[in-house]
């Protein structure tokens, strides 16, 4: 550890007189019971995001401990404080509107609390994106701690994990094919133990894009949350935040354009959630470094998917650690990455892949690029008439047959009127047909939730039907499959191309040359256009106001137009 800290003495308090403040401030310290040898050492901050109301990380008191002594072990004070903390399902409208709070309340903190080095500990969706945006954008030595993955459930002889499994059994369910009384069974087999969802949905490919990223100790993104191995991890990156005291070891330092690349590449190479893209972009832009489609799509055509993990594939989170976890990704695309990349600990990527491994590689579920799941990349943005600033499809999570595709739209206007028709024996609707969502952008009252895995309507539902094409300016959970085309913008609050989508309007997928098209003539569009009426339902005040009014579109991250830096790096 370096000795070089502010410790205590850190962003005093100004009363106009520095001594005074240092003075009061150690009064009030000592209160809590510290000894002046434990307030004369460095301070590592513990951001700490464990809640009542977010079960992926109910682990965190005896992580956090396992923190403490790894701090402690390398002679700083550890020091947790709370922040906001987002559990996925637990927040309304969505847990996306309120990233951008938790990260400017990350930021802040770690701005104004006096400390030298802080640890990040986060899992569930928004939490690391949020940490991560916070830490780069408040410029302290910072690392990452993830919650680590939930363990399978069992139902009937077959593994269970939240929540590709959940949306499966849903389906069955709303097709008729499984009863209440098991639906109600399978309810409490999904998530059976702390951690985040146990396949590779957005918490496990933000985990992956950390430690791609160079901000948690290498080997640790993928261990299970009840592992005993998670703990050692925490103690670990416990005593490295203390090593980075009096370093300039910065977030600034760590993500750069060059471990962004390897970020999106690792993305495409696991088939990761579209979410990641969002998080990645805003984190990226935090630090002036630009994410663009089109480069991203080039990565995309020329990096394989390695990865058999649901939800399109067919293992699950703790397969995929002990089969190899990211060092074996990494080692399967090694010729494409940047290999200059530095990580937390100070190793190039190059050194790390120089290092002998310790176990094989299990080919079940981390393939080589010789031997690929897909031949392409899991990921591509789509341009065209319908969404001429961008658009999301998980390739590999589609119906193959579906990826070329003309259909008839059917329209839903809104949420509610989703939930209101969907299943109305009378709609209009085809197997062939096309759904379309408006109003669920990021400036939407809805706050871009993830609604764009539209249901199958139930009676195709029952007729077998298991997929069709669904288009929203609307987010997927990770966990989620299907040929669904999302984040389309502009959105549809903005009245770009989607709010002028009509029934029996025609559309057209195209995966191969990376289109969606919407076959409407200018002029019919244009006297559209003129009667579109933005949403009048304005909030006036407080956080809700802040974010209508400062969001950006999910291109730059869904971050707040105040905090991306605009330079390019």
């Amino acid at each position: 550890m370096v000795d070089r800290h502010e410790g205590l003495t850190g962003g005093l308090t100004n009363y106009g007189d520095r001594e005074f403040a240092r003075y009061l401030r150690r009064s009030f310290a000592k209160s809590m019971g510290y000894t002046d040898a434990s307030l004369d050492k460095p301070i590592v901050g513990i951001c700490y995001t464990e809640s009542g109301f977010n079960n992926c990380h109910r682990h965190f008191p005896e992580l956090l401990e396992a923190v403490k002594r790894g701090v402690l072990a390398a002679g700083a004070l550890p020091v947790p404080f709370p922040v906001i903390s987002l559990g996925e399902v637990f927040l309304s409208p969505t847990s996306m509107q309120f990233r951008n709070l938790m990260a400017m309340d990350v930021e802040e903190m770690i701005r104004a609390q006096p400390m030298d080095s802080v640890i990040l500990m986060g899992g569930c969706d928004k939490t690391v994106p949020a940490l991560l945006m916070g830490a780069a954008s408040a410029g302290k030595p910072a690392v990452l701690l993830v919650a680590g993955p939930m363990m399978t459930g069992r139902h009937k002889g077959e593994r269970l994990g939240a929540c590709t499994d959940c949306r499966r059994f849903w389906g069955q369910y709303r097709g008729g094919t499984i009863d209440e009384a098991e639906i109600n069974q399978v309810e409490g087999r999904l998530a059976v133990t702390a951690g985040t969802c146990a396949v590779m949905g957005t918490a496990s490919t933000m985990a992956l894009i950390g430690e791609t990223l160079g901000m948690c100790l290498p080997d640790t993104a993928a261990i299970p949350a009840v592992h005993a191995d998670r703990l050692r991890a925490a103690e670990e990156t416990g005593a490295l935040a203390a090593r980075l005291v009096g370093s300039n070891q910065t977030p600034d330092k760590i993500v750069t354009a060059a471990s962004v690349e390897n970020a999106m590449r690792v993305l495409l190479a696991v088939s990761g959630s579209t979410n990641a893209l969002i998080h990645l972009t805003a984190i990226a832009g935090r630090l002036g470094i630009d994410v663009d489609l089109d480069h991203f799509n080039r990565l995309s055509d020329e990096t394989p998917v390695v990865v058999n993990l649901k939800p399109v594939g067919q293992g699950y989170m703790e397969d995929f650690h002990t089969a190899g976890g990211l060092e074996g990704v990494l080692r399967a695309i090694a010729p494409l990455l940047d290999l200059n990349a530095v990580d937390i600990t100070g190793q190039s990527m190059a050194e790390r892949l120089a290092k002998p491994l310790s176990d094989p590689i299990d080919r079940t579920y981390i393939r080589s690029a010789e031997d690929p799941i897909e031949r392409e990349g899991g990921l591509i943005a789509l341009n065209g008439s319908l969404a001429p600033g961008g658009a999301v499809l998980k390739r590999a999570a589609a119906t193959p047959g579906l990826l070329e595709h003309e259909g008839r739209a059917v329209v839903f206007s809104s949420l509610d009127d989703l939930a209101a028709r969907i299943d109305d024996p009378d709609l209009d609707v085809n197997a062939d047909d096309i759904l379309v969502l408006q109003n669920a952008g990021p400036k939407s009252p809805s706050g871009m939730p993830e609604a764009g895995y539209l249901p199958i309507p139930k009676k195709l539902a029952r007729q077998g039907v298991k997929d069709m094409v669904r288009i929203s300016d609307a987010r997927m959970s990770g966990t989620a499959f299907g040929t669904i085309v999302l984040h389309v913008t502009p959105e549809t609050a903005l009245g770009g191309p989607l709010a002028l989508v009509c029934n029996g309007d025609r559309i057209r997928l195209s995966a191969r040359d990376k289109r969606i098209d919407l076959l409407v003539d200018e002029a019919e569009l244009a006297r559209r256009k003129v009667e579109f009426r933005p949403d009048a339902d304005v909030p006036a005040r407080g956080y809700q106001a802040l974010y209508r009014r400062s969001v950006l579109p999910a291109t730059l991250g869904c971050d707040f137009d105040f905090l991306r830096v605009t330079k390019t790096v």
